[in-house]
């Protein structure tokens, strides 16, 4: 392989890489240290901007509460009217979708799709600048080899952050179904369908394949929603870093990839806040 060809693999490889923290006998180390630690690695990256979008959501939509709640006869500001239009949107979906009664499901699908659109959203910011910048600090301030500092702003292209948001609507998905159904009615909808008769005997020899059918279209479930979201914001930025390896060029190719991209981004949010309720509904739903 060339010297540019390595380089411009490193680069890659760099951009897809998370700042990571581990303990390694007893001690806390970070990046490359933590290769061989185990399964116990923290991407920090990934939490901090999750975590930091998350509480700007929260934020966000307090204060357009507050000032709805403070200045009722007032005429309303365009945030206030967005935020509005938004929760109108999303509680639109929720009572056209969820059949059963829960007070959750509305605020549970809003806080997906702005959460979910926000990290998304990230995937617009120019992929060298804050990577380059989190170097500059690191090499500046704590004396680090800039190649050693990594910095994946879009937490969406990190599999935990989806696998952790699917495994969360799996256990309510498990939560509803036994409240509904009771933990005997869900056993039996697990081991008595699709395939069921009135003949005992028989009905004994399709529990297991029952059972397994019925498991294995559970798991999938969240597993389909945290690898779609994965996939298609993990691919976008892949083409982001492969744009930006062309220097200058880059300019009108990224604006042209970052407008298609803001569909990806948006029905990205939508599709995980309408499968989410989907599922939801599902697992509330009485019909056996």
């Amino acid at each position: 392989m060339a010297a540019g060809e390595t380089s411009i693999s490193s680069h890659i490889q760099h951009h897809l890489t998370n700042a990571k923290m581990c303990s390694v006998n007893g001690e806390y180390v970070f990046n490359k240290a933590c290769s061989e630690s185990g399964f116990w690695v923290l991407h920090i990256d990934t939490l901090a901007w999750s975590i930091g979008l998350g509480i700007l959501f929260l934020w966000l939509f307090r204060i357009a509460a507050v000032k709805a709640g403070r200045d009722q006869l007032a005429v309303p500001g365009k945030f206030q009217c967005f935020v509005e239009m938004l929760i109108e949107f999303v509680d639109t979906n929720v009572k056209s979708t969820f059949h059963g009664k829960s007070k959750l499901i509305a605020p549970l699908a809003l806080t997906i799709f702005v959460w979910v659109f926000l990290m998304n959203l990230m995937d617009l910011v120019p992929v060298d600048v804050l990577p380059a910048l989190a170097g500059w600090i690191g090499a500046t301030f704590f004396g680090m080899d800039s190649h050693d500092v990594y910095m994946k702003i879009v937490p969406t292209t990190d599999i935990n952050t989806t696998v952790s948001l699917a495994l969360g609507v799996f256990v309510l998905m498990i939560g509803y179904s036994i409240k509904i159904k009771g933990v005997v009615g869900f056993i039996k909808e697990l081991t008595l369908h699709p395939f069921n008769t009135k003949n005992v005997y028989v009905q004994a020899l399709l529990v297991p394949f029952n059972l397994l059918l019925e498991v294995l279209a559970l798991i999938t479930k969240p597993f389909s929603l945290a690898l779609r979201l994965y996939g298609n914001l993990y691919a976008g930025e892949m083409i982001f870093i492969l744009i930006g390896i062309i220097g200058l060029l880059q300019l009108p190719l990224h604006f042209i990839w970052a407008v298609f991209h803001i569909l990806v981004i948006v029905l990205q949010a939508f599709v995980f806040m309408m499968l989410t309720i989907v599922y939801l509904s599902m697992a509330s739903a009485d019909n056996h």
